[in-house]
C-alpha cells in the first residue's frame, strides 16, 4: 500500500433491474474514485431479502479496496455512486439498484453521525457474513495481520445458510479496470 491509503472492506447489493449490471458499475465507480485500487472481491450470493419481504432476490458480495479517503469521505462517494446509478431511498430495507455498506476500515472504528465502523449490523447479515469469509482468503488478505481478528470472527460466526446461494451467473466484475 502506498502511503496514506487505507484499507477498507465494503459490501454491495443490488435487487432491482439488472443486477449483474448495477455491481459492475458500482464495482468500475469505486475503482475510479482518486488514488482508489480494489484490491479483491468475494464470490457473490444470491440472496433472499431481509426486513422487508415484498421484493425481489439480493445479488451480493464483499470488495476490498485501497484509498486515500478518509472513512467519511468514501461514505460521500458511495452515496454518490448509489445516486448516480438509480438508488431512491423510499421503504427501509426495501429494493434498490444498489447499496454499497462500508463495513470496516483497517483504522479500526469510526464513531460519526453518519457513519459507524464496524458496520453495526454486519454479523448479524448471512449476506455479508458469507461473502466476507471468501474476501478475506483472497490472496491479497489471506496473510494480512490488519484482518486476523477478522477472519477470526467470521470463522465462529454460525451463518444460516438458508436464503443463501452461491451466484452462479455472469461476474464482469472480477476485473473491474478492464
Amino acid at each position: 500500500m502506498k502511503s496514506g491509503q487505507r484499507q477498507y472492506l465494503l459490501g454491495l447489493g443490488s435487487n432491482l433491474g439488472d443486477k449483474v449490471y448495477y455491481i459492475e458499475q458500482a464495482v468500475r465507480a469505486l475503482a475510479a474514485l482518486p488514488l482508489t485500487t480494489v484490491t479483491a472481491i468475494s464470490e457473490a450470493f444470491d440472496s433472499d431479502p431481509v426486513g422487508y419481504q415484498a421484493q425481489g432476490n439480493f445479488l451480493n458480495l464483499c470488495i476490498s479496496l485501497t484509498s486515500v479517503l478518509k472513512p467519511e469521505e468514501l461514505l460521500t462517494a458511495c452515496l454518490g455512486i448509489e445516486a448516480q446509478l438509480g438508488r431512491v431511498r423510499t421503504i427501509k430495507d426495501g429494493p434498490r439498484t444498489v447499496d454499497i455498506d462500508v463495513l470496516f476500515y483497517e483504522g479500526g472504528k469510526v464513531e460519526l453521525p453518519e457513519l459507524t465502523l464496524p458496520h453495526p449490523r454486519w454479523q448479524d447479515r448471512g449476506f455479508v457474513v458469507l461473502p466476507l469469509r471468501h474476501l478475506l482468503q483472497d490472496h491479497t488478505l489471506a496473510k494480512d495481520p490488519t484482518w486476523d481478528w477478522l477472519r477470526a470472527k467470521v470463522a465462529s460466526l454460525p451463518v444460516d445458510g438458508s436464503g443463501l446461494r452461491p451466484w452462479h451467473g455472469p461476474t464482469p466484475w472480477i476485473n473491474p479496470t478492464h
